[in-house]
């Protein structure tokens, strides 16, 4: 397949060089680069589709340089054309009336994080972070993930040495926040997460919101009705949303929150598997062991912690079924998205 994707490629390449006007290179973009049907841009969607890890990982990387190396070109010719076309005897016009300016958008991301912190303030939670390149210890063991967990896989986390790696969730400003500030506290981690892996609902950098709440009485129904109320406010009054035991070792107990299909209105289709519900966050109350780590007594305070990645409630929000059309750079993309934000 590395041979047709390159093959492919070529002949891009050769196209555009032979392009003799704009509306042709435009033509060309389509075909190749285009969001929905482009030949390189369905080729891309499709790598999920292949079983070995190692072979993706590398198709994806091969197809990623070559829709980056046949951009460029185009880029190039285009630019060849339009200093061609130019009329460098007609003379300078200056009472022609400029061309509009084009407004800027913010991406569904920018924007679904944006509602995040805005819904989670008016609740009394305050915004903290963390390095993004973090220790072991905080990333795992500190959070219920001791050596020998499969969360420490290295086919699913970007290690730098034996003691560091890029963080696989936000989890760890978790503990950092308790050592700093102590109990009683509430707050939320909006940031990057770094995991080797890459398909139509997987990126390797996406970004999480955490959020931790202790205090003396904590209970699942102030987490129940916190992550209720956040469910409301972002999807609308009408949403529906259920429970469902889980189990995370950060969390005892565990829960995870569903949110009813926004493509079928919960009677059942492909995006949700015919179940009528999509997988919004995780959640629990805080395990006796990490409130212990941040040094605070399970005895007198307890806590609850959920997380969510921001990719997924824009893709629920604004109804996209690939994660990776967010971050294509495609201006048409963010036009409708932003306007009905």
């Amino acid at each position: 397949m590395t041979d047709d994707v390159h093959a492919i490629a070529g002949r891009a390449m050769d196209e555009v060089a032979a392009a003799g006007d704009l509306a042709e290179l435009e033509g060309l973009r389509q075909r190749y680069l285009g969001r929905r049907d482009g030949t390189l841009s369905t080729l891309r969607r499709g790598i999920g589709s292949i079983g070995d890890v190692e072979a993706r990982r590398q198709l994806g990387q091969t197809i990623n340089e070559l829709v980056t190396r046949v951009s460029e070109a185009i880029d190039g010719r285009r630019a060849q054309l339009e200093t061609a076309g130019e009329d460098h005897d007609e003379p300078l016009d200056l009472t022609r009336p400029a061309p509009p300016l084009r407004r800027g958008r913010l991406n569904p991301v920018t924007i679904a994080a944006g509602e995040m912190r805005r819904i989670f303030a008016q609740l009394g939670y305050t915004v903290v972070g963390g390095p993004e390149v973090e220790y072991d210890r905080y990333n795992f063991t500190l959070v219920n993930q001791p050596p020998g967990h499969p969360a420490r896989d290295s086919h699913d986390t970007f290690y730098i040495d034996d003691s560091r790696l890029l963080r696989t969730h936000t989890s760890p400003v978790q503990i950092r926040s308790m050592l700093q500030h102590g109990a009683p506290q509430r707050v939320i981690v909006p940031g990057k997460s770094f995991r080797r892996d890459y398909d139509a609902s997987h990126l390797p950098m996406f970004h999480q919101v955490e959020g931790l709440c202790i205090d003396e009485g904590i209970a699942i129904s102030d987490l129940k009705g916190t992550l209720e109320y956040f469910a409301h406010s972002f999807f609308g009054r009408d949403a529906r949303v259920r429970w469902r035991p889980h189990h995370f070792p950060f969390t005892e107990p565990s829960l995870e929150m569903e949110l009813s299909c926004v493509v079928c209105g919960g009677t059942g289709c492909s995006l949700c598997g015919h179940t009528g519900w999509l997988e919004l966050l995780g959640s629990g109350l805080v395990h006796p062991a990490v409130l212990r780590n941040g040094g605070i007594d399970p005895d007198r305070y307890s806590g609850f912690a959920f997380g969510m990645g921001i990719e997924r409630a824009a893709m629920l929000a604004y109804g996209v079924q690939d994660i990776r059309l967010l971050y294509e750079n495609d201006v048409r993309f963010l036009q409708p998205v932003s306007a009905g934000a």
